[in-house]
């Protein structure tokens, strides 16, 4: 009985055993069994690396989207800055505070730091200039002890890294003759983890162990006041062997989305915007460019078909202070009245028009017509953009302005089969429209172009140079692009950066280009490592790869997978409820007779349409909708595993669902209203900031909605509003995420009582 065995069965088997010998499989059949798993394992195989790659997809057109709301973002308050103030007479002090702050002298002193006192409380580091080797060590030791630098030796830094900075080249020539081997690193964007196991298995910089930091080293990660104090460190240390690119995220306007301004006004209350000023000032005196004994070119994103190493060389780095900030076009100098009657000119001569047309004109001209046209659109902004940037050769600027239609470049096509160029600017003289030919560009704005070539830029697997609409700045450049670069200066190789691999680095163009990036698991847990590549004096790359948390390491390749594929669809997922009210237009209309149900392919058309992300769509649906018995896609589903964080009862839907999409930039706008950085504004504040939003967006928001809104989050009336718990009740939950945390918590709470 039960699960042991009889001895008469043991004996009937022994017999069995003598009478017949076991038989071994034939051959053919073994290799049958070999051919089947073999299959399996695979398709297993294509299947993890399906999701693999529609994962990474979905991570990598979430990110690029998001740099292209800040450019335009930050497009629009460099209009507002240039020209609002001619148009309208009074200017923009909340956007001028922004990107163009006045320096205080006190920062340019070099006493200011000393009449910071350091308390005998303090037990983190105490540095002494000119730094010694000692003070690196106990650097390293008090951020691994997540200790935080004070104030006053920040500060001390930073004026010290300021006056190295001034005297280096835009581009910075090493030799390997005097190094064993130079060590390159790519983006590290905040991840201190990452830095400390680099100086770990390569070696702390030294004249033994020289290396280059191409660019992005702050943002996004949690650390990126750490990172960069220790790069700056090492810097002064070893100026000679430690070597330091400027990245597109070496930026005070990038900062304000990504979080290393947040972070330095958390970690410094008393004396944070002093740090910050000088950190925007060093930053833009960081070199854009390396160049290894001048075969290997080191830039952080790439180059463009204009790209002049020599012109680069030249120019004034220090006055891009942050390659989102358009060069200043105002409109002073351009000849509004003589334009105007040209183009009442050419108005007389359009009588030939049908009389419908006319009309139609005539309706325009009317005051409410004008003031709709003056609305600002996103879509009409992509539109603009895309043919702005499509008629420039080398494609070397960001995305256009965010202007309204009637202060925008027009499109005129110069022949059917030619694209749009854009050479006309249309802006309002009198009672009418008056169109301005644009100036060539200037000495300042090809500076500008040039580095934000540098800085934003990203290869491509085709010929040629086009715009990085992805993006939203630089360019796209293709083999043809570096090969003719690399030919002119006489070089080999082009190092960039920039662009997350999941291996940590990649090869492209004929292996000219190569890729590095130094941040592991930059969207997810496991979904990527971190690399660095060195260079000896044969000039042949050596990659080394790494992945920082040990938990990633102990998984399996599906479950890394499985995780990252999870935080990218909720994402996603965040991004479809945003845009509701605009899937459900796009759905209706597919949807004629309101029966709730489109087919597969509708369904994928109307995302792509709305959120153009370039993505597998039919490949997620599984994961993004419900499909109906008889195959046709049940589109509500898509939002029914959302809701609202903390619905405010004062909130029209239309107003929410702003709130929801735009949450992030309301935030920058608050944060730019919030001088102190307290997290509280007045409710005029709170006016001001929706009469720039809504002039950003081109919404249509009553006054008296916003004033009603303010009133209600207004909690202890007391004139202030707490904006970090009002933007808190617009964020996406998921409604099962939340349905398992209630779960949890009465478990814990039965557990507790038992």
């Amino acid at each position: 009985m039960g699960c042991g065995t009889s001895v008469a069965t043991e004996k009937q088997g022994e017999t069995l055993e003598q009478d017949e010998p076991v038989k071994t499989p034939s051959p053919a059949l073994t290799m049958k069994a070999a051919v089947l798993i073999q299959r399996w394992y695979r398709r297993y195989m294509a299947r993890l690396e399906m999701r693999r790659r529609y994962t990474w997809n979905i991570f990598q057109s979430i990110e690029y989207a998001g740099e292209q709301d800040q450019l335009q973002l930050s497009s629009f308050f460099t209009f507002m800055l240039d020209n609002f103030t001619q148009l309208n007479g009074n200017g923009p002090d909340l956007i001028s505070q922004l990107l163009d702050p006045v320096v205080d002298p006190w920062l340019d002193r070099e006493t200011c730091y000393n009449l910071i006192h350091v308390p005998e409380s303090y037990t983190g580091p105490r540095l002494s200039f000119p730094l010694s080797v000692a003070d690196t060590n106990a650097l390293l030791s008090a951020f691994k002890d997540q200790q935080t630098l004070h104030a006053r030796y920040v500060l001390q830094l930073l004026y010290e890294t300021k006056k190295l900075l001034k005297q280096m080249p835009n581009i910075v020539h090493l030799s390997t003759s005097y190094y064993k081997e130079i060590t390159i690193c790519g983006d590290l964007h905040g991840r201190l983890d990452d830095l400390l196991l680099i100086f770990y298995k390569n070696g702390l910089p030294s004249a033994e162990t020289p290396y280059v930091f191409n660019g992005d080293f702050v943002d996004r990660g949690k650390k990126s006041v750490e990172v960069v104090i220790l790069l700056f460190a090492f810097l002064l240390l070893y100026p000679d062997y430690m070597h330091l690119n400027r990245g597109n995220h070496e930026d005070h306007i990038m900062n304000l989305r990504y979080g290393f301004t947040k972070e330095v006004m958390q970690k410094y209350k008393t004396h944070g915007r002093e740090i910050l000023q000088l950190f925007q000032d060093v930053f833009s005196l960081l070199p854009i460019a390396t160049v290894i004994d001048g075969k290997i070119l080191i830039v952080h994103g790439g180059i463009s078909d204009q790209t002049d190493l020599d012109f680069l060389s030249s120019i004034e780095r220090h006055k891009v202070k942050s390659a989102l900030r358009f060069p200043r076009c105002s409109l002073e100098h351009l000849d509004i009245s003589q334009s105007c009657r040209q183009t009442k000119r050419t108005r007389s001569t359009d009588s030939s028009r049908p009389s419908s047309s006319r009309s139609q004109n005539k309706n325009q001209r009317t005051p409410n017509t004008r003031k709709k046209r003056c609305r600002l659109s996103r879509q009409d902004s992509a539109a603009s953009t895309s043919s702005s940037s499509s008629s420039s050769s080398s494609s070397s600027s960001l995305c256009s302005p965010r202007t309204p239609s009637c202060l925008s470049p027009h499109a005129f096509p110069s022949s059917p089969c030619m694209p749009y160029s854009v050479n006309v600017l249309q802006v309002p003289f009198l009672d009418s429209l008056s169109s301005i030919p644009l100036p060539s560009p200037s000495q300042h704005e090809q500076e500008w172009k040039q580095i934000v070539d540098i800085l934003w830029s990203d290869p491509k697997i085709q010929d040629g140079c086009s715009p990085n609409t992805f993006r939203g700045g630089g360019c796209y450049f293709g083999p043809d692009v570096t090969q003719r670069l690399l030919l002119q200066h006489g070089l080999q190789l082009l190092i960039r950066s920039h662009e997350c691999k999941q291996e940590g680095y990649e090869f492209c163009h004929n292996g000219k280009v190569i890729t590095i990036f130094s941040a592991s698991n930059y969207y997810e847990e496991g979904s990527n490592r971190g690399a660095y590549v060195k260079l000896g004096r044969e000039l042949v790359p050596r990659f080394y790869q790494y992945q920082v948390s040990r938990t990633t390491r102990k998984l399996t390749l599906t479950q890394r997978v499985r995780a990252a594929e999870g935080s990218a669809l909720r994402a996603l997922k965040e991004k479809l409820f945003a845009h509701r009210s605009e899937l459900m237009v796009g759905f209706q209309q597919y949807d004629q007779n309101n029966t709730g149900r489109v087919s597969v392919c509708e369904w994928a058309l109307v995302l792509e349409s709305v959120l153009r992300l370039d993505l597998p769509w039919r490949t997620l649906r599984p994961h993004l909708a419900r499909l109906a018995p008889d195959g046709s896609l049940e589109y509500q589903s898509c939002f029914e595993d959302m809701g609202p964080g903390i619905p405010l009862p004062q909130v029209t839907p239309n107003l929410a669902e702003t709130l929801f999409r735009y949450r992030t930039d309301i935030e920058i706008i608050f944060n730019i209203i919030d001088k102190d950085h307290s997290g509280l504004i007045s409710i005029e504040e709170f006016r001001q900031t929706w009469r720039l939003f809504s002039a950003h967006l081109g919404v249509a928001i009553d006054d008296s909605a916003i004033d009603d809104l303010a009133r209600s989050i207004d909690f202890n009336k007391d004139g202030s509003i707490d904006f970090t718990e009002f933007l808190e009740a617009f964020r996406v939950v998921h409604k099962l995420d939340s349905k398992d945390q209630q779960l949890h918590e009465k478990m814990d709470g039965e557990k507790r009582t038992g």
